[in-house]
């Protein structure tokens, strides 16, 4: 039986979860959760004067939002320093790497040289064969022999096999000459170590394949599945940056886009099952594959989001839709709904929650539902509330006293009310709106009745019918 998938993401910590590193996680867990197999996380702190707990915070924050969720303890690459100076001291020993003696100054002069022969300026350290007992006390990086000869195939599952000539492979330093590690031999021995079978990351890391190779295979270790996956691009086809919108996943939390709309069209971008725009969790962890992933960048489009998301909305349970509603006002530094307020939305979510293509749009169209009297009505809506409109609902009131509160009666009284007064209902709509929503645009005025209760909604068309002003 073949190995099971280990997958991990391993960002590092920015201050925030950057939406394209939220797409690699997202394919990461598909591929692994998919599969039975494991997704790990790691952050890439060795550059301690950006990786403070915060700046973490902030990633695992945005992955909670996503519901990425991972297996066993958070990976510390810095916390593993030893460890990876370790492999490379092994190397040594095993006369796979070398001892550099050879200064900055010594190397630029060299690539200078080079480049006024219009020679390869890949330098060729002269320690690499040299006798131990020729080596200096003077300080020293460790060198990696690359393969001088022959070539380097990556086999990348998306982006199909890559060849190197090794010819243009220098002999990558390992430990610097204070002994610490670098970041590629790092991620390799902690991919090794946490037994990732499938690196799936950004093809901006697909040149660093070839030379990660080189310290799998000097240590005698199985090489993991690349699949190297291209960047995101803005409508514009240039790489996303702050100048096409927001860049961190929370930033969208805060935009009011709920994380199932999130997650399926992050896992569009770049990625494809067919003709199947909208889909579920579970059709994608069912569906998610490498050979779906295509080799050309993709371009983030808000309208598809926003289309997605609403399809989410509409879609999701009433009680999941509300517990996100409360998170996403808790990002959004906004006032929590009361328990009066959560009510009356539970009642009403059956008629706001279509069409809605996000969280705000969803609790604009709620407001009926979620102010109090005397309900405040805004310069578009009040242009329906003029002297006969005000006369029409003193007129109503009475009659909806003394009839059944459901849809049948009220479409019943509605409607003949608007024939006696020899108008549409489309005129008695709008002040009805007014009095009930403080909005020109709302839901359907029988479902808003309907949600507000007999009592409430002939307290509001009182109110409206004595206080309004054109």
């Amino acid at each position: 039986m073949s190995a099971p998938v280990v997958t991990r993401f391993a960002p590092s910590p920015t201050g925030f979860l950057h939406i394209g590193g939220a797409r690699t996680a997202l394919f990461n867990w598909l591929y692994a959760r998919g599969r039975g197999g494991k997704f790990l996380l790691r952050i890439e702190d060795t550059d301690r004067a950006r990786s403070t707990p915060e700046a973490t915070a902030a990633i695992l924050q945005g992955m909670a939002w996503l519901g990425l969720d991972h297996d066993g303890e958070i990976v510390s690459q810095f916390e593993n320093a030893d460890r990876h100076a370790a492999v490379a001291h092994e190397l040594l020993s095993a006369g796979k790497a070398y001892k550099c003696f050879a200064t900055q100054e010594e190397i630029t002069a060299f690539r200078e040289k080079a480049r006024a022969q219009g020679t390869n300026t890949l330098y060729r350290s002269p320690w690499r064969d040299a006798d131990p007992a020729t080596h200096p006390e003077a300080p020293f990086v460790v060198r990696i022999k690359a393969p001088q000869s022959g070539e380097t195939v990556i086999r990348d599952r998306v982006q199909g096999d890559v060849t190197i000539r090794n010819e243009q492979l220098d002999d990558m330093v390992l430990l610097r000459s204070d002994g610490t590690p670098v970041y590629m031999l790092a991620v390799v021995v902690d991919d090794h170590d946490m037994g990732v079978t499938h690196v799936i990351r950004g093809d901006d890391h697909l040149n660093n394949a070839a030379r990660q190779m080189m310290i799998y295979e000097a240590m005698g270790w199985e090489v993991p599945v690349w699949a190297h996956i291209p960047l995101i691009h803005g409508p514009d086809g240039k790489k996303l940056s702050k100048r096409h919108g927001a860049l961190g996943a929370q930033e969208y939390q805060i935009m009011g886009f709920p994380a199932a709309g999130m997650r399926n069209y992050l896992a569009r971008l770049g990625w494809s099952h067919g003709d199947d725009e909208f889909f579920t969790d579970a059709q994608a962890r069912d569906w998610f594959d490498l050979e779906g992933i295509g080799k050309s960048p993709a371009r983030f489009d808000l309208k598809k989001l926003e289309n997605l998301s609403g399809q989410h909305i509409a879609q999701s349970d009433d009680a999941a839709l509300q517990q996100e509603i409360t998170e996403f006002l808790a990002a959004a530094g906004q006032p929590a709904l009361t328990q009066g307020q959560s009510e009356m939305l539970e009642r009403a979510m059956y008629c706001v929650k279509e069409r809605a293509k996000s969280l705000p749009e969803l609790l604009e169209k709620a407001r009926f539902a979620l102010v109090s009297r005397p309900v405040d009505i805004d310069e578009k809506a009040a242009k329906n509330l003029d002297t006969v409109s005000r006369g029409m609902l003193s007129e109503l009131t009475p009659q909806l006293q003394t009839d059944s509160w459901d849809r049948e009666n009220l479409e019943g009284l509605l409607n003949g009310f608007a024939a006696r007064k020899e108008t549409k209902f489309g005129k008695l709509a709008g002040p009805l709106r007014a009095a009930l929503a403080g909005r020109a645009a709302t839901p359907s005025v029988f479902d808003m009745m309907l949600v507000l209760g007999k009592d409430e909604t002939l307290a509001r068309l009182t109110d409206a019918a004595e206080d309004a002003r054109p």
